[in-house]
């Protein structure tokens, strides 16, 4: 049981490697449950759309709710892997102390990169006047201080990434056993 903290801004591919981890995780025979920030925010009943109500402070809850969520699934013996921005220093710093087996991957993609891929239009509608209180953008975000597996834009095909976040954990796992 452990909980895998995937971050990055949005776009950087963060809900794709969840995807290939969690399914890597579930062939090696373990439980595994999913969580989507996008999914979550929903279910939680954050609203996003409006920037006035989700400034720092707003995501700053909701990453804690994240975080005490995936204490919940891991304490029951299931590996939570979890796509999040949530970019605190406050969270990983908790979650460091508090979730078991903790394992934050970074994925750190240039804001040029992420202007260009832009799955959800987020960066042209806060270029167009549209939005506000974009993570990485007008509404600052902590990078993380210590992941324990950081992966910069270098065009590592999605599986090979996957694979390469399953080794660390495996050697993290083999090391602290």
């Amino acid at each position: 049981m452990s909980v895998i903290w995937i971050t990055g801004l949005s776009g950087a591919g963060k809900t794709t490697l969840a995807r290939r981890v969690a399914y890597g995780l579930r062939e090696e025979g373990e439980a595994v449950v999913l969580l989507d920030g996008d999914e979550l925010r929903s279910v939680l009943g954050a609203d996003t759309t409006n920037g006035e109500h989700h400034g720092r402070e707003a995501r700053l809850e909701l990453a804690f709710r994240y975080a005490r969520l995936c204490g919940i699934i891991a304490s029951q013996g299931v590996t939570a892997v979890v796509a999040t921005i949530s970019l605190f220093k406050d969270v990983h710093e908790w979650n460091r102390k508090n979730l078991p087996g903790y394992f934050e991957v970074y994925l750190k993609v240039p804001l040029e990169e992420l202007r260009r891929r832009d799955p959800k239009g987020i960066y042209r509608r806060f270029d167009e006047g549209a939005t506000r209180s974009v993570a990485g953008l007008d509404l600052p975000v902590d990078e993380p201080e210590r992941p324990d597996f950081k992966a910069e834009n270098d065009g590592t095909p999605p599986d090979e990434l996957a694979n390469r976040v399953l080794e660390a954990l495996r050697k993290r796992r083999g090391s602290s056993q």
